[in-house]
Order: structure tokens, then sequence, then C-alpha cells
């Protein structure tokens, strides 16, 4: 059976990128091991999204509710219908990429993929059946695996990963997180408003690394005030699951000084996340690879072997659903000869937490470093009316603008639904506007993303309402 294209993975930058190329006019298929959606849809970006919602109206519920004259009954959990409300949420995502592949056109082949040959992907199904298809071209979406800690032997049980983490079948009574990334502060807060204590064990000194240095000192004051500790500096040895409850070792990151012994319900194992291209038969093939077990690719995404090309996880570049499917969008334009384009400076990054986390762009570390001259505005939602209307006054909006030419840079929110309110930045940034064209374009009031404005006006020290 001959295609134009064919897909390995079928996460956000696989089935995209097979929807594009059959928009497009090729004649394309995906194979997928599992179920269709990848991480994202399965054990990933959905059900997280899915439990962070319900238990944040459990906690509305029980503490919220009362302030705005609303009297009901203490929440009671129901765990296993909360677990359900979850599930549907994967399945309806899930059922729905079937329908665009069928919608589309796209043959789907169930198995484990690996390319033989240029043009040729062998798919072993759950059978032990093998099929060899022939393509023009191959595009390997195969997305990442959790990142595992040498001596922890993950079960999913006790010991959990992210996937472990989304199915626990009770509340545990303490929950240690082993990394204060994204996956580790989202699922902890998850459990903590769940009724868990929760602490966090970080190897670097400051939770959510990489992001804007301000951003994460006052993410962390805010999640420290919502009952979550940090254990900064510092590493986990080892966990002793022979007891009744779990042992963990936790010694300084730098090896100076005493370890501690802290016990724990469930330890979960978020210290990021690996490529995933076992079994693809990229070695055999002659793939390029980096240190890092990425597929190598040029600015086009093709590998170091001609009719194969490579998008989202498994090469470099942040780990981010929205940026795998902009470049699966990218390689499918490509491959019948127009201008497909990423642009990697504006890629938004969302935390969800409650408060939310959001940013695009350059932090004022990023610039500093650069030797890039900037001017900062500042706009706390204590000073918007929605907000204190609201009582989501924590948090606040900072914008950064060339100094020489206004350019925003980078943009960077902490507060109440900031995943959304950083695609105004992203699309300012895509058309290289600046602060003054955020703060000449008139917003609705009252509504956060006055916010937004505010701190672009005060990047020319003009806010009005602080």
């Amino acid at each position: 059976m001959a295609y134009d294209l064919i897909v390995i993975g079928t996460g956000p930058g696989g089935y995209v990128c097979a929807i594009r190329a059959a928009q497009l006019g090729l004649k394309t298929a995906v194979v997928e091991k599992t179920s269709f959606g990848g991480t994202c849809l399965n054990i990933g970006c959905i059900p997280s999204k899915a439990l962070l919602h319900a238990s944040e109206l459990f906690e509305e519920a029980g503490h919220s509710f009362a302030k705005m004259g609303i009297g009901v009954p203490a929440p009671k959990l129901d765990l296993p219908t909360m677990l359900k409300f979850k599930q549907d949420a994967i399945d309806g995502n899930v059922k729905g990429v079937d329908f665009l592949f069928k919608k589309n056109k796209i043959d789907a082949h169930n198995g484990f993929g690996r390319i033989v040959a240029p043009g040729k992907v062998e798919v072993k199904a759950a059978d032990g059946k093998t099929t060899t298809l022939e393509t023009k071209s191959i595009v390997i979406a195969t997305g990442s695996d959790v990142a595992k800690l040498r001596g922890i032997e993950i079960d999913e049980k006790r010991i959990v990963s992210s996937t472990g983490a989304l199915s626990l079948p009770e509340v545990p009574k303490h929950l240690l997180v082993i990394g204060a990334g994204v996956i580790g502060l989202e699922l902890g807060s998850v459990w903590r408003r769940l009724g868990a204590k929760v602490t966090v064990v970080e190897f670097l000194d400051g939770i959510l690394p990489g992001m804007d240095g301000e951003v994460r000192k006052q993410s962390q004051r805010l999640l420290e005030k919502q009952g979550m500790t940090f254990k900064l500096s510092s590493k986990v040895t080892g966990v002793d699951s022979s007891g009744k409850t779990l042992k963990a070792t936790i010694e300084p990151a730098k090896g100076e000084g005493k370890a501690e012994t802290v016990e724990a319900d469930v330890v979960l194992v978020s210290t990021g996340r690996v490529p995933y291209t076992d079994g693809l038969g990229l070695k055999e093939l002659g793939v390029k690879m980096d240190e890092r077990g990425r597929v190598v690719t040029d600015h086009y995404y093709a590998t170091s072997v001609p009719g194969i090309w490579a998008i989202g996880d498994v090469i470099a570049g942040p780990m981010l659903a929205h940026k795998a499917e902009d470049e699966g969008v990218a390689v499918a334009e490509m491959l019948v000869g127009q201008a497909g384009h990423v642009n990697y400076d504006v890629i938004p990054a969302v935390v969800y937490t409650m408060p939310e986390i959001a940013s695009v762009g350059k932090s004022e570390e990023d610039l500093k470093a650069a030797g890039v001259a900037y001017n900062v505005g500042k706009f706390p939602f204590t000073a918007n009316g929605r907000a204190k209307a609201n009582q989501q006054t924590d948090g606040f909006v900072k914008v950064i603008a060339d100094a020489a030419t206004d350019r925003v840079l980078g943009v960077h929110i902490v507060g109440s639904d900031a995943g959304n309110m950083i695609a105004e930045a992203a699309i300012v940034m895509e058309f290289g506007g600046a602060a003054e064209d955020i703060a000449r374009t008139c917003h609705a009031h009252p509504t956060l993303p006055e916010a937004v404005k505010e701190a672009a006006m005060a990047v020319a020290k003009r806010a009005i309402h602080m």
C-alpha cells in the first residue's frame, strides 16, 4: 500500500501533521501503537486539566462560596466519579481525533511502527502480525517518555510517574513530589486541593527552572501560602518501599550536609521527559541523534536520512504540544512546496496551577545574559477591577520591551486565566508589535486582560490604575 506520507505517532504533532498533509492532497497514513492522541490526550495535557478543573471547583466550593453569599454543605469528594470525569475528557478527545482521520481520509494502522528503510515502515500489530507500508515520506512524531531516576523504580502504584498520579485510587495522606517543574506543580496542586499534604523536592534553588525569576519567586510564595512545602537545592537519592509507608532519603543537591528521611504514601517522579525513539530502527538506518537522544534535524525538520523528517518532543526545543502541532503543519506544507514556518521566539508556555503561570518570549535573565537593553512594565492584579470583584487578586503582568524600539520581547503573567491572556501577547509579538501597540489598543472593561494593557502602559511609566 503506497502513500505520499506516513506519520509515526498520533500525538498533537503527529495527528495535526497528518491532517494538514491530507488537506494539501497527500495520501496519508498514521501508525499508532496505543490510542490516538499520544501522551497529551491520554496521560498528559487533557486528563491533567480535567483534574485541575475539578479540584479547583472542589476547593472553591469548600472555601470561597460562603464569601459570595452561596451557602452549600461542605463538599464531599467522590474520587471514582472525578476520575470518570477525567476519563470522559480523554475519550471525547480521542474519538475526536478518530473522527478527523476519517473525515480527511487518513488511513490508521494500529501497531508498533519501525522504519526498515527509507520509504518503508513495518507495522507490528498486537497479535504479532506485521505489515510493510510503502511511502514517499516519513515523519517521526513519537513524542517523549518519563525521565527515570537512577535507583528509584516506578511501579505506578506507590512510586508513580505522571501516568500513575492521574489515576490514584485514593487521596494520599502525604505526596512527595520529585521535581518542581510544570508536571510536579500541576499534579501536586491537584492532590493538595483534594486533601493531601504535598512536599516538593527540587534539585535547583527555585521552582520552574527557565522561567522569569520574578515569576518563579512569586509563584512559589503563592503555592506555599496554599499549603505546599518546598525543599530546594535538594535531591532524592533513594526510596525504601519495603514498609507500609515509603521512606525517601533526601540530601543536599551539592552533597554537603546531612541527609534526612521523609515518609510518604506516594512518591511522584516528575523530573522531566526524554525523547521516545526506541524500536524505530533509527540507529540501523544511520539517523543522526544528539547526546540527549534527540533526532537531529535541519531547519526543514529533515533528518540525516533523505525522506525521513522528525517533529515534536523527539527533536530539540520545548516539549510542548502546541510547538509540535506547529511543526507538524510546517512539515506538511514544506512537503508540497509551501513555506512552512515556526517562530521559536513566540511559543507560549503555561503552568495550570491556580493562579496560572504563563510566559512567552524572553525573561529578564535571558536579556541580561544577552546584553540587550530593555524596559519593564508591571501591573498587579490587586489593582484590576475585575480581579477585585472576583477575589482573584494574586499575581501580576510583566511586559518587557526593547529599550530602543519598544518592541515587545517577553510577557510573563501570574494570575487567574493567565493561559488565555498570554495569547494576546503572542499575537502582538508575532507581528513585531510594541508595548505602545498594546497600550493604545482598547480593552473591554471590566476584564482581567486590562492588566496586560496597564502593564504595557507601565513600560512608558504611564499606568493609570497604579
